[in-house]
């Protein structure tokens, strides 16, 4: 074989020669592109990531800022506008100190209307079956307060119900309108439960209870009723009574006009409670508003709950003493 031939032998049938590194001279332009190309994925997905992890803290930021405004939306005090208006607040569903219709939550609206130097009169547009008798005198005593200390007139406008509790808190407006449908009064205290001990009885179900104090385990479901327990329980509720009876009498005066039946727990309508005296002449907030306070603009300053309150009212709910906790719960103005 010619020594100067450059075509393939068996020991390198592809004709191609390595250099000392073990690498073809040829295939190092393609082994450089491809490590070219490798470095360039590697930076585009590096952009991609980084481009990604941008987006989320955005997200998160835009998130915790729409929560932060959920928050504090609700919380802005209205200012005035140039024009005098009618202020309206809103009591609605049972009052409870864990609802909307709390007092800390109606206070903190009435307490912005009649501030508000621009709010002729306050409407408290009513739509409750009532609820708690401490909420429910809380708020009374502040309308009163509010009243004497700005004076300014309020009127109380009832929509479908304004029974027991919500009645309670009426009776300190200055006049309450009402439509001639609307269900008005239930002047009462009820305390309610159940017994299962006669059930436990047939299914042979032993109750242990375990107290310090021998009244401890009063109003017990499980438990037969002491006599003794139920006189007392019996007494608490009737003094309530009284009270919301002094309430209504002061609030009503000379209007009211009693009969046998008119603290006896009975409801009327709305026609029949301007007959008897439990409210005062027909009307809505846009009538109040035009022809009573004549101030047609109406500004909404009741408190709304907010999706952060609601959230932490759900999951940071605490067990209180049991005892103490059926009482205050069973007790209702309705």
């Amino acid at each position: 074989m010619n020594p100067q031939d450059d075509s393939p032998t068996p020991a390198n049938p592809a004709g191609i020669s390595a250099d000392p590194a073990g690498i073809d001279a040829g295939s190092a332009p393609v082994l450089a592109k491809a490590v070219q190309a490798l470095a360039q994925e590697l930076m585009r997905e590096r952009r991609t990531d980084r481009r990604w992890r941008v987006f989320f803290r955005l997200c998160w930021l835009g998130l915790f800022g729409g929560l932060l405004w959920l928050t504090m939306a609700d919380r802005v005090h209205h200012t005035a506008p140039s024009t005098p208006h009618t202020a309206l607040v809103e009591l609605r569903g049972e009052i409870s100190a864990d609802s909307e219709a709390s007092a800390e939550q109606l206070i903190a609206g009435l307490r912005n209307a009649f501030e508000d130097k621009g709010a002729k009169a306050v409407v408290l547009r009513i739509n409750s079956p009532g609820g708690s008798p401490v909420q429910s005198g809380i708020i009374n005593d502040e309308i009163r307060r509010l009243k004497q200390l700005h004076q300014k007139k309020v009127y109380a406008v009832v929509e479908e119900v304004c029974a027991s509790g919500a009645y309670y808190v009426a009776v300190a407006a200055d006049e309450i309108y009402v439509d001639k449908a609307s269900i008005v009064g239930s002047i009462g205290v009820l305390m309610d439960g159940f017994g299962f001990n006669g059930l436990m009885d047939k299914l042979g179900v032993e109750r242990r209870l375990l107290t310090a104090g021998e009244n401890k385990g009063m109003l017990d479901p499980f438990t037969a009723q002491n006599p003794k327990q139920r006189a007392y329980a019996q007494a608490m509720i009737d003094q309530i009574h009284r009270q919301f009876i002094g309430v209504v009498r002061e609030g009503r005066g000379q209007r009211l006009k009693e009969t046998p039946e008119t603290f006896s727990g009975l409801f009327w309508n709305g026609e029949e409670a301007v007959k008897n005296g439990l409210a005062d002449k027909f009307g809505s907030l846009d009538y109040v508003a035009r022809e009573v306070v004549k101030a047609e603009e109406v500004i909404d300053y009741t408190p709304r709950e907010n999706v952060a309150e609601k959230l932490a009212k759900r999951f940071g709910a605490s067990i209180g003493d049991g005892a103490a906790r059926a009482v205050s719960s069973m007790v209702r103005l309705r």
